[in-house]
């Protein structure tokens, strides 16, 4: 883990350049949340960025997320993100420990969160594999659609998320959050809801998805170095 204050540090950094990246596009000030993707790192770690003002974490693991949060007790404000894939048999423990599910990816598992909780609704995002890749979970991005009207009645569905192939430059990240934000701005027109958030962006890559519309940016060695083993 690195020291506290390194950690402020960086966050302060990552905080420069998310609003540096936002003045430059013309967006808002508030227009982009930051969350730190904390796989990996130690309770310890996600206390000093708290400390240091950062309020949203994400977690790839539902049980990491659980065992981490019981270490850290109550956190006033802070909001917690599932950001990696999540098996329906962890629903329950998912809907009780996460306030958004970033990771959304069939209608299965939207009927098993809504017979957990019918109200309110499960706040979650669809991830969309828009590079087509095996190794990577989401759906095909002409599956978006029908799996809107799938579940629209069982969750909230609040936007799109997606991970980009891995390239050389960051550049090459950028025809996929423009192609996810045209089919966020297609799918808000086609099914009339607002679909407001756009998670796309991460440490290598979270300026350029924020000049190309995300409202959240997922980032983690930014902030707290290499991921522990």
């Amino acid at each position: 883990m690195l020291p506290e204050a390194e950690i402020k540090l960086r966050l302060e950094e990552v905080r420069q350049h998310l609003a540096d990246a936002l003045r430059r596009a013309r967006r808002p000030a508030d227009a982009c949340r930051l969350v730190l993707a904390s796989k990996t790192q130690p309770p310890e770690a996600i206390a000093a960025a708290y400390r240091s003002g950062a309020r949203d974490f994400g977690e790839n693991y539902v049980q990491e997320a659980v065992t981490k949060r019981a270490a850290l007790g109550v956190l006033p404000g802070a909001t917690w993100h599932l950001i990696g894939h999540l098996q329906t048999n962890k629903a329950r423990v998912a809907i009780d420990n996460f306030d958004l599910i970033q990771t959304l990816d069939s209608a299965r598992l939207a009927a098993a969160l809504y017979r957990l909780r019918p109200a309110p609704l499960v706040r979650t995002l669809i991830e969309v594999n828009l590079g087509g890749e095996t190794s990577k979970t989401g759906v095909a991005p002409d599956a978006v659609e029908p799996l809107i009207a799938a579940v629209r009645d069982q969750v909230e569905v609040t936007g799109l998320m997606t991970i980009p192939p891995p390239g050389s430059h960051p550049a090459e990240s950028r025809p996929f959050f423009a192609r996810l934000r045209e089919t966020r701005d297609r799918l808000a027109s086609a099914t009339g809801l607002k679909l407001s958030e756009l998670s796309m962006g991460m440490t290598e890559d979270y300026v350029i998805a924020i000049e190309e519309g995300a409202t959240i940016v997922r980032v983690g060695r930014a902030v707290f170095g290499e991921r522990n083993s």
